[in-house]
C-alpha cells in the first residue's frame, strides 16, 4: 500500500482546512495572495507573473534551488505571510527555462534543481532595481507578519510540513508511519496541556 495518496489529501488539499499550507498561508487557494489591508478583509495580489519570475530568478542567482526550496525560501522571508503554491511556482520555472534564464542542474534524484544562466543574469541585471524592490517587499511582508506574533509557529509548521512530505510522500514502511503518528500525537497532547 502506498501512503502518498492519503498524504496528498491532507497536505496538498482537503484535510486540516486546506492542508498545512492552509493553516499558515494568507490568501487564495493557489497561493498568489497575502493578507491585505483595508476594510472587509480584502486580499491583495503579492506578485504578478512577471514579478514572480524576477523574484525566483533573484533567489536562483543566490544559489541553485529546487522548486520546493524556492517555496520555502519565500515563505521564510515573509514569515508565512505569502506562500506561492507549486501550481504557481513550477509553471513559472518552466517559463524561465524556456526563456533560457535558468537551466536544470544535472544530478541524481527525482527532484529538479535549477540554476541561473548567463542570459538570466543579464536579464536580472537589466531589471536589478525592480528585482531588489521585490525582494525588499518579501522582507516587509515578513516584518509585518512578525508583529502579529505568530511567525515562529508558522515557520515551525512549515518545517513540519516539509519534513512530513519528505518522510511520507512515497513510503511503504508502516513502522515509519506509526512512529511519525506517535510523535505527532505526543506533540498534540503536549500542546493541549499548555497553560492558557
Amino acid at each position: 500500500m502506498h501512503f502518498e495518496h492519503g498524504f496528498g489529501r491532507w497536505f496538498g488539499g482537503g484535510g486540516f482546512g486546506g492542508g498545512i499550507h492552509g493553516l499558515h498561508r494568507h490568501g487564495g487557494g493557489r497561493g498568489e495572495h497575502s493578507r491585505g489591508g483595508g476594510g472587509g478583509g480584502g486580499r491583495r495580489r503579492v506578485f504578478d507573473g512577471g514579478e514572480l519570475r524576477l523574484v525566483l530568478l533573484a533567489l536562483l542567482e543566490e544559489q541553485p534551488r529546487h522548486g520546493y526550496d524556492l517555496i520555502r525560501e519565500v515563505e521564510e522571508r515573509t514569515g508565512g505571510a505569502y506562500v506561492p503554491s507549486p501550481g504557481v511556482v513550477y509553471p513559472t520555472l518552466t517559463m524561465l527555462d524556456e526563456l533560457g534564464h535558468i537551466d536544470e542542474v544535472k544530478e541524481a534524484g527525482a527532484r529538479k534543481r535549477f540554476a541561473i544562466t548567463e542570459a538570466g543574469r543579464t536579464h536580472l541585471d537589466e531589471k536589478r532595481d525592480e528585482a531588489d524592490a521585490l525582494i525588499a517587499r518579501l522582507s516587509r511582508l515578513g516584518q509585518e507578519e512578525s508583529r502579529h506574533g505568530a511567525a515562529p509557529v508558522k515557520r515551525a509548521m512549515m518545517s513540519l510540513h516539509m519534513a512530513l512530505r519528505d518522510a511520507l510522500s512515497s513510503t511503504q514502511d508502516r513502522d515509519m508511519v506509526h512512529d511519525v503518528t506517535a510523535i505527532l500525537d505526543e506533540a498534540t497532547r503536549k500542546i493541549e496541556r499548555l497553560e492558557r
